[in-house]
């Protein structure tokens, strides 16, 4: 009898926790579009159907609780946007799930991983002002040691601020925004004029110039970047590549290309080469690259429908796909720097890009890799998925073959009959019903 209260008093316990916790999570229908307006919201748009919206679902949860608890000003719900398609359009939702925090008249979408702490430091971020106050020394050092990059607005207001104050409203669905006055930093550090906007990052800073640097907003989103990344396909297409808004795939910004180098690092002797000297390149003539490695050669070889040896160096332009290869293994610093002067002057072989042949031989490489992968993993269901659909088709050939044969053998036929019958019988009459009809006519 005390087992089964316990048990009772576990489910009702377990029961009042989930419906806590769902309370955390909205549910969404139409009247939504008129509600939300005095309120920041985080929503999901799902479909009931799909695996990924089911696999968020728990993480939402998580999400909800864990944004209410903290006294987060934003509310959590989720919309199924099969049901109330209307308004899924209308918030511009393409695919499933889709995550939007919703401020005001304005709608920013989340790329990045679909875990709880990510999810959260994205609302966190994206609810607040675009642009925040660091008063203090103390509290600059605090968000320096936080943030491995930062960007800072310096002085009073200016032309400079407002472009600043657009950018950040923009963009803060990657990174933060904040202002200070020049005393709140260290006392070696100076500024060529004031106002200016400052990154910080990689153990330095970086000013930006307008006439060097170009648009602010393309030159925060180069920037945002430390200076060398551990890379995957995630990080380069989906954070290096193009963004809601701004459309900037890390390739062009005023007429300079801004490439992007994978180093396929297999050997520690390569990587901590090229980590030692890449912060050589990249604070003094190199800082239009993007420096990273990448674990294995599986990405860069479907990438490239190629094979690249482990370990290799590849600079990748992520604008149209074209790809560069040493001519010769990079083992010296000033071998780097060649083969990157190169690459920067049009001088090195271009393999790749984006033309028609080679979205062609896209087309079949991804088919093939598509068939040997199906065939690897479970060779019955590959000779089931392709073999009956070739086996429909060899007889479905052969059928049109073989009734051709046939008409044409028929053909064949007749016309021998007809060369094989006697003189006279040409329409087909003896003589003798020649003779009679003659008789009678």
């Amino acid at each position: 009898m005390a087992e089964v209260k316990a048990s009772l008093v576990s489910a009702v316990v377990a029961a009042f926790l989930s419906s806590a916790v769902l309370a955390f999570v909205e549910d969404l229908d139409d009247s939504f579009k008129d509600s939300r307006v005095n309120d920041i919201w985080l929503v999901d748009f799902y479909a009931p159907w799909c695996g990924y919206c089911k696999k968020l679902e728990p993480v939402w949860e998580d999400v909800g609780l864990e944004l209410k608890s903290s006294g987060s000003p934003v509310r959590v719900g989720k919309m199924d946007a099969t049901a109330f398609s209307g308004m899924a359009s209308e918030f511009g939702v393409r695919g499933y799930p889709t995550i939007k925090l919703l401020k005001g008249d304005l709608a920013y979408s989340y790329k990045g991983p679909r875990t709880k702490d990510d999810i959260v430091e994205f609302a966190n971020r994206v609810s607040g002002p675009a642009m925040r106050a660091l008063p203090s020394k103390q509290m600059f050092e605090h968000m320096l040691k936080r943030h491995t990059v930062l960007f800072v607005y310096v002085g009073g207001e200016s032309p400079l601020r407002e472009k600043y104050s657009d950018v950040a409203s923009e963009l803060i669905v990657h990174t933060y925004f904040f202002s200070a006055s020049e005393e709140v930093f260290p006392e070696e550090m100076t500024l060529p004029e004031l106002p200016a906007v400052v990154v910080f990052k990689d153990g330095g800073y970086f000013t930006y110039d307008e006439y060097v640097d170009g648009s602010l907003s393309s030159w925060v989103n180069k920037e945002r970047f430390q200076g060398y990344l551990q890379i995957d396909g995630f990080t380069l297409y989906d954070s290096l590549g193009p963004f809601e808004g701004g459309f900037f795939a890390g390739v062009e910004i005023i007429g300079a290309i801004i490439w992007r180098i994978k180093v396929n690092c297999g050997e520690a002797t390569l990587l901590g080469f090229c980590k030692k000297t890449i912060s050589q390149l990249y604070f003094s003539s190199c800082r239009d690259f993007q420096f990273g490695h990448m674990d294995g050669n599986d990405y860069i070889n479907s990438l490239i429908m190629g094979e690249v040896p482990v370990p290799s160096v590849i600079i990748l332009n992520t604008s149209n796909e074209q790809y560069f290869l040493p001519e010769e293994p990079v083992q010296t610093l000033e071998q780097l720097v060649q083969f990157i002067n190169n690459v920067h002057n049009g001088s090195a072989q271009a393999y790749g890009g984006d033309g028609i042949i080679q979205r062609i031989k896209r087309i079949g490489f991804d088919a093939r890799a598509t068939i040997m992968s199906v065939f690897r993993s479970s060779p019955l269901l590959g000779c089931f998925l392709f073999g009956l659909p070739l086996g429909v088709i060899s007889l479905m050939c052969y059928g049109i073959c073989t009734a051709e044969t046939d008409d044409a053998a028929s053909e064949d036929m007749d016309a021998l009959k007809r060369e094989e019958r006697p003189a006279g019988e040409e329409d087909g009459l003896t003589q003798e019903e020649k003779d009679v009809i003659g008789l009678i006519t």
